[in-house]
């Protein structure tokens, strides 16, 4: 997060309301919000996003949840793929990486811990929250607890992350079986999501197929009932899941052929 940022050199209207009903902080932390985004200054866009947050107490609108998932999104996207970029065998026993690396893995931690205490003791645990904020709010706390597992083994750990992560996304994927379209968008991310996790995190590439093929058939079963509106966002999903089940089933097969060669 940027050191040099001074969120107190901003002064907000902190009345409830106003006479319109409208909250003028609140209107005011999503304009800057969105003018960090267009700046590309997503640690700003973090810092004001959790303020929103901590102000609001209530449950988000669609737009200010989505405000929150792309700010921490970019913050967290920058150091994953720093992090992957490092964690190659090339690099494997060189001590200046090693040491580059744990700054990484530092700063990353920070940022999932940040996010997951907004999640976990303020969002997920909102009453009178719609089912797709839920949802919304469980598939990002799993997708978290995700991100920490794909650097911190169990072993040099007390918090099992990959379990964490599953429990969320298995909390997510009850609700929205229940409450929303196989076509909705949160619902297929969630799907998405959790079959990567599966896959590469749990290492149950049986379930991750299983669940990812389910999303997917379930979706196009239903493609009349796609709401115009996030026609683009369903189907691009859809397309990842059907390239994700081609690669997975491939690597299956090929793993399989090479068992069977090694056994003849």
């Amino acid at each position: 997060m940027s050191s040099s940022f001074n969120f107190s050199a901003f002064k907000f209207d902190d009345k409830k309301d106003d006479a319109s009903g409208k909250n003028p902080k609140r209107e005011q932390l999503v304009f800057l919000a969105r003018a960090a985004e267009t700046a590309e200054r997503y640690d700003d866009m973090c810092k004001f996003m959790r303020e929103l947050v901590l102000f609001v107490k209530s449950d988000l609108t669609v737009e200010e949840r989505n405000l929150l998932s792309v700010a921490y999104k970019n913050v967290i996207g920058a150091r994953r793929a720093a992090w992957r970029t490092l964690n190659v065998e090339e690099y494997k026993d060189n001590k200046l990486i090693a040491v580059y690396k744990k700054q990484i893995e530092t700063e990353l931690k920070t940022i999932c811990d940040d996010v997951l205490e907004l999640l976990e003791q303020h969002l997920v645990v909102q009453q009178g929250a719609s089912n797709e904020s839920k949802v919304f709010y469980l598939k990002m706390t799993g997708d978290y607890y995700r991100y920490l597992a794909e650097f911190i083994d169990k072993k040099d750990s007390p918090d099992n992350y990959p379990e964490k992560a599953a429990a969320n996304y298995q909390k997510a994927l009850a609700i929205a079986q229940d409450s929303l379209l196989p076509t909705h968008p949160i619902r297929l991310g969630l799907a998405l999501n959790y079959s990567v996790c599966f896959y590469e995190i749990l290492q149950k590439k049986d379930d991750a197929c299983k669940l990812a093929k389910q999303a997917f058939d379930d979706a196009i079963s239903k493609l009349d009932t796609l709401d115009e509106n996030s026609y683009k966002d369903s189907t691009l999903i859809m397309q990842l899941l059907r390239d994700n089940l081609t690669l997975w089933t491939s690597d299956q097969q090929e793993h399989a052929n090479e068992t069977e060669e090694t056994t003849k």
